[in-house]
C-alpha cells in the first residue's frame, strides 16, 4: 500500500469530520441583537440523542447579570436570564440537510416563545437562528457567532 495515499485520504477524512461536527448548531455561541447590532448574551447549544437545547451561559452587560425574566410565562416566570434556557426541542431536518427545526426560543426580552429553525453557515462560523410564528416567512433572523 502507498503510505502517501494512506495519508493523504485519513487527512481528508479527518478533515471533512472536522467540518461536518463545525455545521451543526452545537457548540458555544455569541449572540448578536438583530436590531442594535450590539454582542447581547453567549449561548451553548448541546445536544441530548438528538436534540438542541440552548442556554446563557453568560451575558455581556455586566449590569445585566442579576436580572430575571419577569415577562416569562410558566416554569421560567421570574428565573435569572442568566443560566436560562432560550432554544428548546429542536431536531435535524433529513429533508433538509444542514437546517434545524421543530423547536422553540424564548426571548427573555419579551418573555415570548416563538418557533425556531437553526441553520448553520459560513462553514458553521455563523448560525442563522428564525423565530417566527406560524410559519418561517413571518419572523425574524438573528446571526450568532461561533465562539467554540
Amino acid at each position: 500500500m502507498n503510505h502517501k495515499k494512506f495519508w493523504s485520504g485519513a487527512l481528508l477524512a479527518c478533515m471533512a469530520s472536522l467540518a461536518a461536527a463545525q455545521a451543526t448548531p452545537v457548540g458555544l455561541w455569541k449572540t448578536i441583537d438583530d436590531a442594535s447590532k450590539q454582542e447581547k448574551a453567549v449561548v451553548r447549544i448541546a445536544d441530548a440523542a438528538g436534540v438542541l437545547s440552548g442556554r446563557i451561559e453568560k451575558l455581556m452587560d455586566p449590569a445585566r447579570q442579576e436580572v430575571v425574566c419577569d415577562k416569562c410565562r410558566g416554569d421560567d416566570k421570574d428565573k435569572p436570564i442568566l443560566g436560562l434556557v432560550i432554544v428548546r426541542n429542536v431536531k435535524s431536518m433529513p429533508s433538509e440537510p444542514g437546517l434545524w427545526d421543530g423547536g422553540e426560543i424564548l426571548d427573555p426580552e419579551d418573555g415570548k416563545t416563538y418557533k425556531v429553525r437553526l441553520k448553520p453557515v459560513d462553514g458553521g462560523k455563523k448560525l442563522e437562528v428564525r423565530g417566527y410564528i406560524g410559519t418561517p416567512l413571518l419572523g425574524r433572523t438573528q446571526t450568532w457567532l461561533r465562539v467554540e
